[in-house]
């Protein structure tokens, strides 16, 4: 059976084409600056050259025409005919409260992920570009929607409400939502196969460390609490997003530079972080190579590196006690996976504070193998 999995940015469209009996990918790419100058398309099939060319992509339709055209072409492709594909995954960054699972696509569902763009404005409006191209291009083939907020739907209330009149939930759904689900999921249930214990028996930090960051305490297979909150903001330093902060600083800011809310937005999400700390870069890579060198921006290249993980041990000393126990820490992502030394750095200081059984894993997160097993398992029920 071949799921294909689609991921809609705000000017792209990622593809995975999978084999999902046999958990092999067939084919994947990206069309990227759709809408804008120079759009352009890079596929790769499994174990074989690939395609990158530039194309003239006007919108997600297209797009999506695009990466089918692809996948059939003969020269390229990976299978003869789009009727062989037998459902679409789609990842959808907010469900709000209402998605705790992966679900069909309905029209229902649609109109749900239309009412919770405003919680997600920048993710959910290119989800739904893709879910409505599919449907037209890909008639008649079923399609799932797996929500990064599901996972996170397990949180009780003690963790996801913050200390603001209670009313404000009640009418915005103002609340910790967390993001990344799809990868804190997927690693808990690999590291549990790793460790050969059932998930139930495990407590768990899962760290998803790229240019966006955030952990997960997953208590017996559930998560119970994650750094990210109503937005992707909350929580760890990231690549050039702030983290926690005091919410008084922004109006301070406001008034001392005089900021737009439009321009305080940025700043906060765009500006800080790693790269605001050091001046000199997003990249984990540019920073550990910055901080050898007795050169102009070492030193603060060397702080955020120390904040960074600073950030990271002390939510997981959170965690421990939140759980009331600690099995296994898992790094995972750009940041988690590919530098050793960030790890070993972290289990050391946490030597004397976690157990002597705790482990510390590394897994490759794979989130969309997870979407295209989610879509299996839920179209299979409705043959």
């Amino acid at each position: 059976m071949l799921i294909l999995v689609i991921n809609c940015g705000s000017s792209s469209a990622k593809y995975q084409l999978f084999d999902i009996r046999r958990y092999r990918s067939l084919a994947k790419g990206v069309v990227e600056r759709i809408g804008q100058k120079d759009p352009r398309l890079h596929h790769q099939r499994d174990g074989h050259g690939g395609v990158d060319r530039m194309v003239d992509c006007k919108d997600h339709h297209v797009a999506i025409e695009m990466i089918v055209d692809v996948l059939t072409d003969p020269r390229h492709g990976v299978i003869k005919s789009k009727s062989e594909i037998s459902g679409i995954g789609h990842r959808v960054v907010h469900g709000g409260e209402e998605f705790k699972s992966s679900t069909l696509i309905t029209g229902k569902v649609i109109r749900s992920v239309e009412k919770y763009s405003d919680l997600a404005p920048l993710h959910n409006p290119p989800s739904l570009f893709g879910i409505k191209a599919c449907a037209k291009i890909l008639a008649g083939i079923p399609q799932v929607a797996v929500f990064d907020t599901s996972f996170h739907q397990t949180m009780p209330e003690k963790a996801f409400l913050y200390g603001l009149p209670f009313r404000y939930y009640k009418k915005y759904g103002i609340r910790r939502y967390g993001f990344h689900g799809t990868s804190h999921r997927f690693v808990a249930e690999e590291a549990a196969r790793e460790l050969k214990r059932p998930p139930k028996a495990l407590k768990l930090v899962t760290c998803h460390l790229g240019n966006g960051c955030s952990m997960a305490a997953v208590d017996r297979g559930v998560s119970v609490d994650t750094t990210m909150g109503f937005t992707p903001l909350e929580g760890l330093i990231m690549g050039t997003r702030s983290g926690d902060l005091d919410p008084a600083i922004v109006f301070y800011l406001m008034e001392k530079e005089r900021l737009s809310p439009h321009r305080i937005n940025d700043i906060l999400n765009k500006e800080s972080g790693l790269l605001g700390i050091s001046g000199i870069s997003n990249d984990m890579r540019d920073l550990l190579k910055s901080s050898k060198l007795q050169a102009p921006g070492s030193r603060l290249a060397k702080l955020a590196i120390e904040i960074f993980i600073y950030r990271i041990e002390k939510y997981i000393g959170a965690y421990q006690a939140a759980m009331g126990g600690l099995d296994a820490v898992i790094f995972t992502a750009g940041i988690g996976e590919n530098n050793p030394w960030i790890r070993k750095r972290i289990a050391k200081d946490l030597a004397n504070v976690v157990s002597g059984k705790t482990k510390f894993l590394t897994i490759p997160t794979n989130e969309e193998l997870l979407i295209a097993r989610d879509t299996y398992e839920i179209i299979k029920k409705g043959v």
